[in-house]
């Protein structure tokens, strides 16, 4: 038989098999027959949280649209307060280690913030002539 098929364990592994302490009657953690883990056994290490980077992303692309779409002025000016907007709230994630797109948050602040000045120049040049 195969080491990891059924059969007896052979010499030198624990009675548990594999690294794993041996389990010892049913149940659940609040049942009777539940055993204590042998010290020791720290089991796995809890799962780290994937960061977060959708709103310093999403700040970048409303900003970069509001910069290319800017003889759109009334759509330009909305996207890029929206822009500087999620690219602050990105920023701030960043900052506390939520998530790891520092840089696309900032260029999402400065795209927005250049949609907005080509927006407000584009509304100046429209309204006065």
């Amino acid at each position: 038989m195969a080491p990891e098929g059924p059969g007896q364990v052979p010499y030198g592994y624990p009675a548990g098999g594999y690294g794993y302490p041996p389990q010892h009657g049913y149940g659940g953690a609040h049942s009777p027959q539940a055993q204590p883990v042998p010290g020791g056994y720290y089991g796995w290490p809890g799962m780290v949280p994937a960061p977060s980077n959708g709103i310093g992303t999403a700040g970048l692309v409303v900003g970069i649209v509001s910069a290319a779409i800017f003889c759109l002025w009334p759509v330009a000016i909305v996207l890029g307060v929206l822009g500087i907007v999620f690219g602050a709230v990105g920023r701030s994630r960043a900052n506390r280690g939520q998530a790891t797109n520092a840089g696309q948050a900032l260029a999402g602040i400065i795209c927005g913030v250049a949609g907005v000045v080509l927006g407000i120049g584009m509304m100046v040049l429209v309204l006065a002539t």
